[in-house]
Formats: C-alpha cells, sequence, structure tokens
C-alpha cells in the first residue's frame, strides 16, 4: 500500500501556491472592482453601473477558484462567512418589494437588534462587519461580502424563475437624481462594503503568504494530514458545498431565492468555476489572471503511484463534472439563466442541474477511495438536500 509520505514536502507546498496565487489574483480582481464602484459614485450613470457590474463579475472568477480551500483548513473556513456568506435577507439592507416592516438599515438610522436599540449611523466597517453581519445569530443577515455588494448593484430580482435578473437604477447612487430614497447612504454602504471586501481579501493573502496563519497550520501537519486536508476540500466542496447546499436544494424547492447570484444571475459562472478549482487542486495546476501558471506535484501522483486506474477515474470524474456543469453555462449562454432552470415545468433545468449535481457526486464517491488507499483513514461527505 502507497503512504502520503510525500505529500508532507513538494504537494503541500504547491497546494499553498495555488492558494496564494488564487487569493492575490482575488484582491487584484476586487482592486479594480473598487475603482468602478468610486467611478459610479463619483459619476452615476448606466455606464459606471453596468462597469461596476462587470468589475463584480470578474471579481467572481478566480474568487470561486479559492473555495476548495475552505474545507480542511479552519483559517478559511473561519473567515469564508465574511466575504462569500449566502443566502441573503436583503430587507437586512436596503428597500425590498412588499416588505415596508425590513429592517432596511439604509432607510433606518436607528435598529432594534436583540432587543437593543442600535444606533446605524455612520454607515462604517464597524456598522457592516460588527454590528449587522449575522445580528441575532440569523445568517441570513450578510450585511458584508461579495453578495452584499452584488445586491446594491443589482438590487431584488423579482422575475422568479422568469427571465431577467435585478435592474436597480444607477439614480439609486445619485444624491442629486436620488431615486429609492436615501442614495447617500445607499453610497456609503456600498464604499464601506467594497473596501471591506479588499481588506479582507488581502488578509486572507498573508494568511497564505510565508508565516501567514493558514500556510503555517498546512506546514505544522505531517504527510497524512497534509493529504486530509486536500480531500476534505476536495470532497465537501464537490458534493455538500456545490452538489448539495448549492445546487441539490434549490431544484428540489424550485426556488431562485436558492440561487448562489441571485441578484445577477450569474449563478452559472460561479458553479463553473468553483468545479474548474477541484481541477486546480487535483492535478495542481493553476492559471492566474495574468496567463501565468502555477503547476507541481499534487494529490493526482500520489494516487497515481498507488494506483493508476482510480486516478484516471478521478481526473475522468473532475472533467466529466467540468462538462456538466459548463452546460449549464450553455443554456445561459441561449438566454437561458440558472433561475429559469429552477423553475418546475422546466424539464431541460432539472435535468441539466440533476446531470451536475451527480457528476459531482460521482467525483466524490471515487474520492473516497484516496483515503484507504494512501492509508489516511476514511472520508464522508455529507451532502445537504
Amino acid at each position: 500500500m502507497a503512504t502520503a509520505d510525500e505529500a508532507s514536502g513538494d504537494v503541500a507546498l504547491v497546494y499553498a501556491d495555488i492558494a496564494l496565487a488564487g487569493y492575490e489574483d482575488s484582491l487584484l480582481q476586487a482592486g479594480l472592482l473598487q475603482e468602478a464602484v468610486t467611478d459610479l459614485i463619483e459619476t452615476p450613470s448606466r455606464a459606471t453601473l453596468a462597469a461596476a457590474k462587470e468589475a463584480w463579475k470578474r471579481s467572481r472568477i478566480p474568487y470561486m477558484q479559492t473555495e476548495v480551500f475552505r474545507f480542511g483548513n479552519t483559517v478559511v473556513d473561519d473567515w469564508e462567512g465574511r466575504v462569500n456568506a449566502w443566502p441573503l435577507d436583503e430587507g437586512l439592507i436596503d428597500y425590498v418589494a412588499g416588505n415596508p416592516d425590513a429592517v432596511n438599515v439604509i432607510a433606518n438610522r436607528t435598529l432594534l437588534i436583540n432587543g437593543t436599540s442600535v444606533t446605524a449611523d455612520p454607515i462604517d466597517v464597524v456598522l457592516l462587519q460588527d454590528v449587522l453581519h449575522e445580528a441575532e445569530g440569523i445568517e441570513t443577515n450578510v450585511a458584508t461580502g461579495y453578495h452584499a455588494i452584488e445586491f446594491l448593484l443589482w438590487g431584488q430580482d423579482l422575475h422568479g424563475t422568469g427571465p431577467g435578473a435585478g435592474n436597480r437604477p444607477a439614480t439609486d447612487f445619485d444624491p442629486a437624481r436620488c431615486t429609492g430614497g436615501n442614495c447617500e447612504r445607499r453610497v456609503a454602504y456600498l464604499r464601506t462594503a467594497t473596501d471591506l471586501l479588499v481588506a479582507d481579501l488581502m488578509w486572507m493573502t498573508g494568511a497564505w503568504r510565508e508565516g501567514g496563519a493558514a500556510r503555517t497550520a498546512l506546514e505544522n501537519l505531517d504527510a497524512a494530514g497534509v493529504v486530509r486536508v486536500i480531500v476534505t476540500g476536495l470532497g465537501n466542496l464537490a458534493a455538500g458545498e456545490l452538489a448539495g447546499a448549492r445546487m441539490q436544494v434549490g431544484l428540489e424547492l424550485h426556488d431562485p431565492e436558492e440561487e448562489h447570484d441571485c441578484f445577477s444571475d450569474n449563478t452559472h459562472e460561479s458553479h463553473y468555476w468553483d468545479a474548474v478549482g477541484l481541477r486546480n487542486v487535483y492535478v495542481g495546476r493553476y492559471q492566474r489572471v495574468d496567463g501565468s501558471m502555477i503547476k507541481g506535484p499534487s494529490l493526482s501522483e500520489l494516487v497515481r503511484a498507488a494506483d493508476p486506474e482510480l486516478d484516471q477515474k478521478l481526473h475522468d470524474g473532475i472533467e466529466q463534472a467540468i462538462r456538466r456543469v459548463d452546460a449549464i453555462r450553455d443554456a445561459a449562454a441561449r438566454g437561458k439563466a440558472y433561475d429559469q432552470l429552477l423553475a418546475p415545468d422546466d424539464p431541460e433545468g432539472g435535468e441539466l442541474i440533476g446531470e451536475a449535481i451527480q457528476a459531482l457526486i460521482a467525483f466524490s464517491e471515487q474520492l473516497r477511495e484516496v483515503g484507504p488507499l494512501l492509508g489516511v483513514g476514511a472520508f464522508q461527505f455529507e451532502i445537504e438536500g
């Protein structure tokens, strides 16, 4: 039987280097989003709003490829809720249709949280991060991160499982021609949330550099521990998070509120890049935003040395999962967004999403064989839904 001894060296190093590069790219793209948001705030128009939305979409590409590092790395998992928590209760942040009693911090300078009156002025980092985010222990009270920014840029998606995303007007950010009310506070929220996203990504980038908390924690593991971290991340993202929480639950309920990027209708891209992140880690290869490549020894090489047939199955399993998720992207390119695929009377949607779920679960089942093969024990991946 093969052992995982080799993983304590180069495999762990490449894994950490891919994580660092992914977070560096995420930070770079978040900085460009920050610039686009500044342009929108300084010159609110359809053009600057469209540019900010496009920058948000681009920022998701490298970030989603880092989600594979969340499971198994406590430093990342403890932090992740600050930047990618979902689903989000829009009424915590801003006006929503049909809910005049929503918290709506943008419209209200005084809030009642845990029975205590809280001053919500000014809108700053302390308010968003320490007071509002997951207030009262409610997970949907999401005040920070990508999805808070997404809601601010797009607004509610009121189309259900029909065509169309959120359609917030640029004048919602224009105090001189204000629509939606409280435009100065909305601007403050958008600016603060974007600045906070950049700061959080800067912190995580540092955590993967030499001497950083995440890299150090990995370096302190023995060989078996390194393999357990890598396999845990792959299996839990593929099965529990992507196939389960993000796809199966929405499909069972036919509920667009369970769509991951539900305001922008960008879910097909987020799911695709999550799947690419699985391949990055298994094969030890990541293409950076600038086109350069990080590659080196990987879990695949350890598995191949012990069981070439299993390694080939895992390669095939990842590629199949990526193809199935890419078919959802193809549907979006043809004009059918992810929330439309969730409609109960859409057999194509159920088939496309269902096939992607099954491919991701099949990959995770093959991955379970790695533990006994490399002598690190069995793995169990929980699937929500």
